[in-house]
């Protein structure tokens, strides 16, 4: 256990080329911090990693600012508050917000929100009913907008926000499809998750993925949820119907590629099937979120919903986590146990 005077924290120390290690991030000792008017002490309990937090760790201009070489890793965590000076946050209730890899950590409540322990496990908040479950909410039925009785493909089926979103797809009457990267992970989510089909793009060369993806999706695609980016993504497009959609959520398969080389270009594809393609980000849905959270925390109490959680156990492990995470090692939720609930 860890001392309650020492805050732990976990600093970027070097921008990686490629694929990050563990040496690229240190571990330092600091005094846990006193609030002052108008702020709020908390003990980290739940830390997430995520695949954006690898684009943070390059000096480029993004959607988010690069987190700064010596500076804390960034990210969302659950946590309790320990000692509070702010008028909206008592002590001993539990929040989430981007209290970082850390301990402890100080709050004017900005990004912060309150957690109700009875309605679901507390380290959902970073998860299905966090930013990865308003992710795959909103990118699923806003900007996808299936259809009942359409075909729903979604890469990274097993992570965080595909395994959701394939679940909204059944619950929105959809076929779901899901890619992921073993056979452990296709069974949770043709078996538990309910999906109707799934591969496993690893035991199929890259120039087959089309393939593939066509005896799954026999009356093509309709809606494709893009967590991965790369060939699986560039295969889809010829498996598209006439006014397919896209929703482009992440490139995990890109984020640690400093030399990526030009993929096919799929214009013809998009003009021919007059396909919709879009990015988008989970913020700029920030102000309907509660209605997120309360749609997902029905289907979750009603059984509709199922997670899971794939747990590193203290603060220390979480670069490793984190690296594990990047490479496809988790299913579901990649999350940091930090403290005793």
């Amino acid at each position: 256990m860890s001392d309650p005077n020492v805050n732990r924290q976990w600093l970027l120390a070097n921008r990686p080329p490629g694929w990050p290690s563990e040496s690229d991030f240190e571990l330092v000792e600091t005094p846990v911090p006193e609030p002052a008017e108008g702020q709020f002490l908390v003990r980290n309990l739940w830390v997430s990693v995520d695949p954006y937090m690898r684009g943070r760790m390059r000096d480029v201009k993004s959607y988010v600012p690069p987190t700064a070489l010596g500076a804390v890793m960034g990210g969302e965590s659950v946590a309790r508050v320990t000692a509070s000076r702010h008028p909206d946050y008592a002590e001993g209730e539990i929040v989430v917000g981007p209290f970082a890899w850390q301990d402890y950590a100080l709050s004017d409540g900005q990004g912060a929100r309150k957690v109700d322990p009875k309605l679901a496990p507390i380290s959902t908040a970073v998860g299905a009913l966090g930013m990865p479950g308003m992710t795959a909410y909103f990118g699923l039925l806003d900007v996808c907008g299936p259809k009942e009785g359409e075909t729903v493909l979604v890469s990274g089926a097993a992570g965080a926000v595909g395994s959701l979103v394939g679940q909204i797809a059944k619950i929105k009457g959809c076929r779901a499809v899901g890619i992921a990267g073993s056979q452990q992970k296709v069974d949770w989510i043709t078996g538990e998750l309910g999906f109707d089909a799934a591969f496993n793009y690893k035991t199929v060369a890259a120039e087959d993925y089309s393939d593939a993806i066509g005896e799954l999706c026999p009356d093509g695609v309709d809606c494709y949820f893009d967590n991965v980016g790369g060939p699986i993504s560039d295969a889809v497009f010829p498996r598209y119907n006439v006014h397919g959609r896209m929703a482009i959520c992440g490139q995990i398969s890109l984020y640690n590629d400093e030399d990526q080389q030009p993929a096919p270009r799929p214009y013809w594809f998009i003009l021919r099937q007059q396909l919709t393609v879009r990015g988008f980000l989970v913020f700029q849905f920030l102000k309907r979120y509660p209605e997120g959270l309360r749609e997902m925390a029905q289907w979750i109490g009603e059984g509709s919903i199922k997670f899971r959680e794939t747990v590193a156990e203290g603060l220390e492990n979480t670069p490793a986590a984190f690296i594990g995470m990047m490479r496809g090692e988790n299913i579901g939720k990649q999350l940091v146990r930090v403290a005793p609930q």
